[in-house]
């Protein structure tokens, strides 16, 4: 085999690689996806149906406006928490054959009956990140409650389901809704959210706690099988991934700047504050992804544990 061809190879057998085909698979879907859009939207009863039903419902009058700055901050840590978490669940799932492993200390203030387990690498940097995701979500769930913001995210009428469908028509046909997340997401984005934070989230949560290495109930594992959790909890990871595709296309594709401002600098306005926030944390979140080496992880790994080969 030459040099080139044996390159080809290791690219091919590279877990990241195995992704690849999902960019032109997704062009040409987004290509049917808005033809099809167009074609349906210019019939005169789905007209009709648009101006009917625009995108948006009524929010209760004591829903807040605005997004506080908590509420960004919580957005940037979930997005870097997120990032490693689907990173390593992938690498979890595409890993053969660890060659690191990690094994709690039974010392010091974590003390249990039961001995500490052997675990990869990788499987102790998935359950790190959804610790930090997981704090950082109860605090969440607090704050969106004790600041009324549960009210943006939650549907409260029938007529959101007609008004997503027309939403999520106008993306399609890329001719936007009219929208101001400032005030009140549109309907197809309320359902969104809400599937994220109240449905998405805890089933991750219970999946992956059945899935823990922790897990040693054999009663609870009769009415609640390992096989049950790992059915679920993949699709949830694609759920996730999807999500995020169809979330950062359209921040960028429906006003940057205005959006940019809304989720990371917490203001209503069209200036780079936003922006800038948003690129020194995507700077922050590629470096932490090229430093996230073996080497690197062995030696945080190794405050809490031991590691092995």
């Amino acid at each position: 085999m030459t040099s080139s061809g044996s390159r080809l190879a290791t690219l091919a057998e590279n877990r990241w690689f195995k992704l690849v085909w999902i960019i032109p698979a997704g062009i040409v879907v987004l290509a049917v996806v808005v033809l099809a859009a167009r074609g349906i939207r210019s019939l005169p009863d789905v007209q009709s149906f648009l101006t009917e039903y625009p995108g948006t419902t009524t929010l209760p009058d004591s829903a807040p406006m605005g997004i506080p700055a908590w509420l960004a901050w919580q957005h940037g840590l979930n997005a870097f928490f997120i990032l490693f978490i689907i990173r390593s669940g992938w690498q979890i799932r595409t890993t053969k054959r660890p060659t690191m492993f990690w094994k709690r200390n039974n010392t010091g203030l974590i003390r249990t009956k039961t001995p500490p387990i052997k675990i990869s690498l990788n499987l102790w940097l998935h359950i790190t990140f959804d610790t930090l995701w997981v704090v950082n979500g109860v605090l969440f769930y607090v704050l969106l409650v004790a600041t009324g913001q549960w009210l943006r995210l939650i549907p409260v009428t029938w007529e959101i389901f007609p008004n997503a469908l027309s939403a999520g028509l106008q993306y399609a046909s890329l001719n936007w809704p009219v929208e101001d997340g400032w005030v009140n997401y549109n309907a197809l984005q309320t359902i969104s959210y809400f599937l994220v934070v109240f449905v998405a989230a805890p089933l991750a949560l219970a999946t992956g706690l059945r899935m823990s290495p922790s897990w040693t109930s054999k009663r609870l594992s009769k009415l609640y099988p390992i096989a049950v959790a790992r059915a679920v909890h993949f699709p949830v990871m694609i759920f996730f991934v999807a999500f995020i595709a169809v979330h950062v296309i359209l921040v960028f594709a429906t006003g940057a700047l205005r959006n940019l401002n809304h989720m990371y600098a917490a203001q209503n306005a069209d200036g780079w504050l936003g922006f800038w926030i948003f690129a020194g944390a995507l700077a922050l979140m590629i470096a932490a992804w090229f430093a996230a080496q073996p080497f690197v992880l062995r030696a945080i790994a190794s405050l809490t544990g031991t590691v092995s080969r």
